[in-house]
């Protein structure tokens, strides 16, 4: 568990990272506090949304790959802020998009996206 927990405090502080460091830039003290107000997206829930797609698409033919979008989509949902984030469906669609991929993958079902 405290594994667990120094992974989630590590994940929340990469969110804020800015890896271009243009994200501020040009603006004005005021356009920077209005900013910091709004609620923002959380980083984690887009990735594990495209992962979950690809599980979904590829999953019926590779079992590894929506197991690993699975556990990092509920891995990552703990880094969820509410206050300072307002939307959590990507974790929900992600998981679901995973969960059919799996299921696929154990019955045996290919679905027609890929030939």
């Amino acid at each position: 568990m405290k594994t667990f927990k120094k992974t989630i405090e590590f994940l929340n502080r990469m969110k804020v990272i800015d890896i271009l460091g243009d994200r501020n830039e040009g603006l004005s003290d005021d356009d920077k506090e209005y900013i910091g107000r709004k609620p923002t997206q959380n980083p984690y829930g887009l990735i594990g949304m495209i992962m979950g797609g690809i599980a979904f698409t590829f999953g019926d033919r590779y079992g590894f790959i929506p197991v690993i979008a699975l556990i990092f989509c509920i891995v990552t949902f703990f880094t969820f802020d509410k206050e300072k984030e307002d939307n959590p469906w990507p974790f929900y669609v992600g998981i679901i998009l995973s969960l059919i991929g799996l299921y696929l993958f154990i019955t045996g079902q290919v679905h027609s996206l890929i030939i």
